[in-house]
């Protein structure tokens, strides 16, 4: 069953416009939107103390600044607020941010139900996104789907995050062996920590130790 009610967070005008042309084109006739963060969750508040609350919002992670000053400045804050307030809400994130790891913290920290980067066929895109929201199933990009499969399919042992953990603290690559000398963990040589920092970073496409660190805090890992 297609949404009756969609609410739309998106600060630029052209694209507010777009997505609600793709929206008009799949039969949704109560749709509403917002320049603005603050004013997207006034809304939702709103509608939920009518008894006619949205089913669906449709948000841009980035809002630029004016002279309205927002208690609520980004996407995420606003997906945050909105599920706090409305925890059955459906979101549907279209952006232009491409990093895995923020879209990864969407995902797993906010529950998001969708992901659509704005591009060329975004308007495609966007469309096979609602239906298939709708139909109360998930719907990120092809290579996100990859992307997530892989690194959830690594199982990271308590050997990774001991030596990631050390990272995370200040300690030096260097001199990570003597603290696993000092615990009696093994293999604790400088060539075994480093062969194994890399195939984890190789694996989970990092570059560098600190892209590491930060997806192991963002998801709890360490």
């Amino acid at each position: 069953m297609m949404f009756e009610r969609v609410l739309i967070a998106e600060d630029q005008e052209s694209t507010s416009i777009s997505v609600r042309k793709t929206i008009e084109d799949l039969k949704i006739v109560a749709s509403d939107y917002v320049f603005y963060c603050d004013d997207a969750f006034a809304r939702i508040q709103k509608a939920i103390k009518t008894g006619q609350p949205f089913d669906l919002l449709i948000t841009d992670l980035s809002f630029e600044e004016d002279h309205h000053v927002q208690k609520i400045v980004d996407g995420a804050a606003l997906i945050k607020a909105a599920k706090d307030e409305q925890p059955g809400l459906k979101v549907l994130v279209f952006s232009a941010e491409g990093k895995s790891a923020v879209i990864d913290v969407l995902i797993k920290d906010l529950g998001i139900d969708g992901y659509v980067r704005k591009a060329r066929h975004d308007a495609k895109e966007l469309k096979l996104a609602l239906e298939a929201i709708a139909e109360g199933k998930k719907y990120f990009p092809a290579q996100m789907k990859v992307l997530m499969k892989e690194r959830n399919t690594y199982d990271f042992t308590s050997y990774d995050t001991t030596i990631i953990a050390l990272l995370a603290g200040g300690v030096k690559q260097k001199e990570i062996p003597k603290h696993l000398d000092d615990q009696n963990i093994k293999p604790s040589g400088l060539s075994s920590i480093e062969k194994r920092l890399n195939l984890i970073r190789e694996v989970m496409s990092f570059s560098t130790n600190e892209q590491l660190i930060a997806y192991c805090k963002d998801f709890k890992i360490i």
